[in-house]
């Protein structure tokens, strides 16, 4: 894809929805894109992470416990508390569709969160509403 229209593609995906186009620039820097086949296993359940997943294109079906939660596709972001915590992953997300992602690593995601005005606030309010609306 041509540098501009990733960047104008960055621009859809709400975590980073209000970058300007320098920031969308340091959000491509820090990312690596992957093409994922249907049936891969992006997060395991219970599996320490250390980062995070952008949904660029496809879909994937989220489960915890072996329970379907939701599917997934263009713009959200997977794992986004692994690069924070260091945790065990909350739930499975596997590919549904063929997609195209792009992968931050903790060191990479801790970057962008403190050279990127507004991201770690955009995050929180996203995971605050995850939180929220959790059972």
């Amino acid at each position: 894809m041509a540098r501009d229209a990733w960047l104008d593609h960055l621009a859809q995906v709400p975590l980073f929805a209000e970058c300007d186009k320098k920031q969308l620039q340091q959000v491509a820097s820090a990312s690596t894109e992957l093409s994922v086949d249907a049936g891969k296993v992006l997060v395991r359940e219970g599996d320490v992470g250390h980062e995070c997943f952008v949904i660029v294109s496809g879909s994937a079906s989220v489960t915890r416990g072996g329970q379907p939660v939701a599917t997934i596709g263009a713009g959200a972001v997977v794992g986004e508390l692994a690069p924070l915590t260091g945790a065990a992953r909350t739930a499975t997300v596997t590919a549904d569709t063929a997609m195209e992602i792009l992968v931050i690593g903790q060191g990479e995601f801790n970057g962008l969160l403190e050279e990127v005005p507004g991201l770690a606030v955009t995050l929180l309010r996203s995971l605050a509403t995850r939180l929220a609306t959790d059972d």
